[in-house]
């Protein structure tokens, strides 16, 4: 009995898999020149005032602003996004503009997927939870907001889910852990 319930725990699973931070580069960003430049950057000014930048490892993308505000988005773990970061501020060294401070980093956004591991009824679910969207003929996933959690989460009917609004590693897993509780909640009904 014990190693059944042991190998249901190992089922429910989530990793990170995008975090969205903002930083400043407290330096005001010549963006046309960047532009200009350097190869891995779009700029369209008519249509958005930020300069898009591609890093390819770690792959990330950035949004930069000339007054040298920065959204970064597209690392799994703060240890790339401190690398794309560097490789920002290395980029801009190549157009004479040095940035001598350590930007500070804000996390907006943690999104992470993963599994419940168990299925799931989702016209139960829409029709039991609280805060919940689904519109299967749209999309087969159920929206459902935790707001004690700070989280949205996708759940599809095979128990894999997606969990946006988070701005930590250990809010994503605490965030898990009460959808599991609020979902057996209901299936004991």
């Amino acid at each position: 009995m014990a190693k059944k319930k042991a190998k249901k725990a190992e089922k429910k699973e989530i990793k990170v898999v995008n975090i969205v931070v903002s930083s400043s580069l407290e330096h005001d960003i010549p963006l046309e020149k960047m532009a200009a430049t350097l190869s891995n950057t779009e700029y369209n000014p008519e249509q958005f005032p930020g300069l898009v930048i591609r890093i390819k490892d770690p792959k990330t993308s950035a949004l930069i602003f000339s007054s040298g505000k920065i959204v970064c988005t597209g690392a799994r773990s703060m240890a790339k996004v401190e690398e794309s970061i560097k490789k920002i501020i290395q980029s801009l060294k190549k157009i004479n503009v040095k940035i001598t401070i350590k930007p500070k980093i804000s996390i907006q956004n943690i999104v992470a997927s993963g599994s419940v591991g168990m299925d799931l009824n989702l016209n139960i679910l829409a029709m039991k939870l609280p805060n919940t969207e689904y519109e299967p003929e749209q999309f087969p996933g159920l929206v459902y907001k935790l707001p004690e959690a700070k989280a949205t989460f996708l759940l599809f009917s095979n128990g894999k889910i997606v969990c946006t609004g988070t701005k930590s590693e250990k809010e994503v897993h605490e965030a898990l852990d009460k959808l599991i509780v609020n979902l057996k909640k209901v299936k004991t009904r």
